[in-house]
């Protein structure tokens, strides 16, 4: 019985689909679009691309919190960068994409930079991203902030298409 169960598991593995290159390029755009929503200052832009129901888990610090209750404190960076204040932007690179026509589990590294008159500060983190697609378009449903990046892990990772 178990050499048929394995059977199986590996007929089914070898027989899903892999991800059409339309679903890196939309996925690709979605990953645009939040880095300019953060260059922006969009802050209605950035919190769209998100299910409503999303959660935000860092696990360095092991919280998991709503992705509203992180939107509510972002979001004056947000409002100083629209105006002008505070110039933000934020990269993704990626190690692994495992993708279907309408799911995404994304592994990689953001590099997130912000600078005012007062203080500059940067973050790289290595991160994984669950998203589905619906109504045509992708929101993420559960981002996962894991901990620090080197440099030299962002450098492994080249910019573009994984």
């Amino acid at each position: 019985m178990k050499r048929l169960t394995t059977a199986f598991f590996l007929l089914a593995c070898t027989a899903l689909p892999a991800a059409s290159q339309t679903v890196i390029d939309e996925l690709n755009a979605y990953w645009a679009e939040v880095s300019r929503t953060v260059a922006e200052g969009d802050f209605e832009g950035y919190a769209a691309a998100y299910h409503p129901d999303a959660v935000l888990v860092f696990a360095s610090s092991n919280q998991s919190v709503p992705l509203q209750t992180a939107l509510a404190g972002w979001q004056p960076g947000f409002e100083a960068t629209a105006v002008g204040d505070m110039t933000a932007s934020v990269a993704f690179r990626f190690s692994q994409r495992l993708l279907s026509e309408t799911t995404a589990w994304e592994k990689g590294i953001f590099h997130y930079q912000s600078e005012n008159d007062q203080s500059t500060s940067g973050a790289m983190v290595h991160f994984t991203a669950l998203s589905i697609k619906k109504d045509g378009s992708w929101l993420m449903l559960m981002e996962n902030q894991m901990a620090e990046a080197t440099q030299a892990e962002w450098d492994a990772l080249a910019p573009g298409d994984k």
